[in-house]
């Protein structure tokens, strides 16, 4: 992730997203711009309450995404996260203290090269496992947090270099798509990355709605290391039940997620009062093979069973509401969280036809 300020004196957070927006149009000038050439303006608008053995946070945040076409072959792609986290000061002290974060995700070209081939270029998601670059929007992830494994084959998440990815196979019995990257090494405070290589290959088979993919990635730091990892989705054909799970290892640590919603849609319609009520389920395992204070992970083996209840409401609006107890070798908490989303998208400006 492109850090870009971590504390309370940083200029307005809307400034980044300005920031992204103006440098897209004075490094990539759109000269003609036609109705699908305009560039769109998405993301979400987020509001956060965590309380994790009793100590509560509180977390306003804003994520927007640029999707910006120029002609038929090109495409930007940025998206970014701005957030401010309110915690309990510690030292025994009262009231609340608080930090502020602002970060680039991605920011990335893309070249269309053939109906098979896409190559992009600049800051992208590390194409490992599936919650790095499709669940962890803010709009779409049923829970707040992301997985215990997720830096295991991703690191900070994002990777400075290049990638080519795409469709190998397509018959109306099954596909077979692709990513490979390499990622440079960066020590800019701007742009950090870790020189690495590696990629995903997913088959899906529509019929079924089942997916399976697996997952490679190496780190070409002073230490090489290796991490793997395969996944499995499935949402059975006339049913709303969505079935997600991934298992990671790495020289240091291993576990598993696996994730169960169902939209109850069939009572009443997707409209209903009881058709937007969405209960989900998340169990994790996590193995601490070895000690490395550097990964982002616990320190322990650790499990987490989690129970949620989501409410869709009208205009993209979100509620989402979960309770989950963590296991651990020192001692075991409660982890309650709720929170309210909203996603907006809106093209930049009025394209002409």
């Amino acid at each position: 992730m492109l850090r870009l300020c971590t504390d309370s004196v940083t200029p307005p957070p809307l400034r980044l997203a300005g920031i992204l927006l103006l440098s897209a149009c004075i490094l990539y000038p759109v000269p003609r711009v036609v109705a699908q050439e305009t560039p769109l303006l998405s993301g979400g608008v987020g509001f956060f309450a965590r309380s994790n053995g009793g100590d509560s946070t509180f977390v306003p945040v804003i994520s927007p995404l640029l999707a910006a076409p120029l002609g038929n072959s090109f495409l930007i792609e940025s998206r970014a996260t701005i957030l401010e986290s309110f915690f309990p000061k510690g030292g025994g002290q009262s009231g609340y203290d608080h930090t502020h974060f602002s970060g680039a995700e991605f920011m990335q070209l893309d070249y269309l090269a053939t109906s098979h081939v896409t190559i992009v270029g600049g800051l992208f998601l590390t194409p490992f496992g599936t919650y790095n670059e499709r669940l962890s929007p803010i709009w779409i992830g049923n829970f707040q947090d992301g997985p215990i494994i997720l830096p295991i084959g991703t690191g900070t998440g994002s990777g400075l270099g290049g990638m080519v990815r795409g469709s190998a196979i397509s018959t109306e019995s099954y596909s077979v798509a692709y990513a490979a990257y390499f990622s440079a090494n960066s020590t800019n405070e701007n742009f950090p990355a870790t020189r690495s290589t590696g990629g995903r290959v997913q088959v899906y088979f529509p019929k079924l709605r089942l997916e399976f993919g697996a997952s490679y990635t190496r780190s070409l730091a002073a230490v090489e290391t290796n991490s793997s990892g395969f996944d499995v989705w499935w949402e059975p054909p006339h049913s709303e039940l969505k079935v997600r799970s991934e298992y990671a290892h790495s020289t240091h640590a291993q576990g598993y997620w696996i994730e169960m919603d169902y939209r109850l849609s069939r009572f009443g319609g997707p409209e209903s009062v009881i058709g937007r009520v969405e209960p989900l389920f998340r169990l994790q395992q996590f193995f601490r093979n070895s000690a490395d204070p550097t990964d982002g992970m616990p320190a322990t083996d650790t499990n987490v069973a989690e129970f949620g209840l989501d409410y869709r409401l009208p205009h993209e609006v979100r509620i989402l509401t979960s309770y989950g107890r963590q296991f651990t070798p020192p001692g075991d908490s409660n982890i309650w969280r709720a929170g309210i989303v909203y996603r907006f998208l809106f093209p930049a400006w009025k394209g002409k036809s």
